[in-house]
């Protein structure tokens, strides 16, 4: 069998980078598998994360993203962050696609991430859709966490929403369109830290493939692989990708 090297990605026209919770994981921000500790122990985090859950009770919604947010705030970037970064300097283009809500690809140096399940740090009116453009100042920093009534639109008085994507909505229109372009358009596409399970963005490494890519998925588990194209590379992508752009730049 073929195994994948990082020399590849140096002849490569287009690289795509598209990233998962895994990624995140390895910076310590809890993951939506992971158990949910204090107060939040006695929730789901899938039925946190919906519209109907904000409008019966949003004040404990924004308290738990308030929450996550203060764990993103008080993460770095790891390894695997600033290898993607550093790949931007060595490759003839870069794309970064992140199913992550978080900003540590942008701390690490990404520049024009796609955020295809929008941002903790955009949050937006429920009501009208308007970005809210002060700041919360609202973050709690215990673990136990708590309920936090949301800020108010400026403009209609509406509650204000975290500005993420939630179950039962659609991706952003505009950063799909993005990264359908980049995914049809890139001759090498890296998937790392993703578990392949929400659509549509699960569709993105097989566009990639049908469109003539080499796909390589960095993963704690191996991937089903189809063809001579297609790698799967096992372990932390925090050590993967640092390894992989070593090579490259040998």
């Amino acid at each position: 069998m073929v195994e994948f090297q990082g020399q590849r990605l140096r002849d490569a026209s287009h690289v795509v980078v598209f990233t998962g919770a895994g990624v995140s994981a390895e910076s310590g921000i809890p993951t939506f598998r992971d158990a949910l500790t204090g107060l939040w122990e006695r929730f789901d985090p899938a039925v946190l994360a919906t519209a109907d859950a904000f409008r019966k009770d949003p004040a404990l919604v924004w308290g738990w993203y308030e929450w996550r947010r203060s764990k993103v705030l008080a993460a770095k970037p790891n390894s695997a962050h600033l290898a993607i970064a550093e790949l931007a300097r060595l490759v003839t283009r870069l794309t970064v696609i992140t199913q992550n809500v978080d900003d540590l690809h942008e701390r690490a140096g990404c520049h024009g991430v796609i955020h295809l399940h929008g941002s903790l740090h955009s949050p937006r009116c429920f009501a009208c859709a308007r970005p809210f453009e002060g700041a919360t100042d609202q973050l709690n920093d215990h673990e136990d966490g708590r309920r936090i009534e949301p800020p108010r639109c400026r403009h209609c008085n509406g509650k204000v929403r975290p500005g993420v994507v939630w179950f039962g909505e659609s991706l952003p229109e505009h950063a799909w369109r993005e990264a359908l372009a980049a995914v049809r358009d890139c001759d090498l596409l890296l998937s790392v830290g993703t578990s392949g399970l929400v659509q549509p963005a699960a569709e993105i490494p097989r566009i990639a493939r049908e469109h003539g890519a080499v796909v390589v998925h960095v993963n704690l588990q191996r991937e089903s692989v189809h063809g001579e194209r297609e790698f799967s590379l096992i372990g932390k992508a925090a050590e993967i990708l640092p390894r992989l752009l070593t090579q490259a730049n040998k």
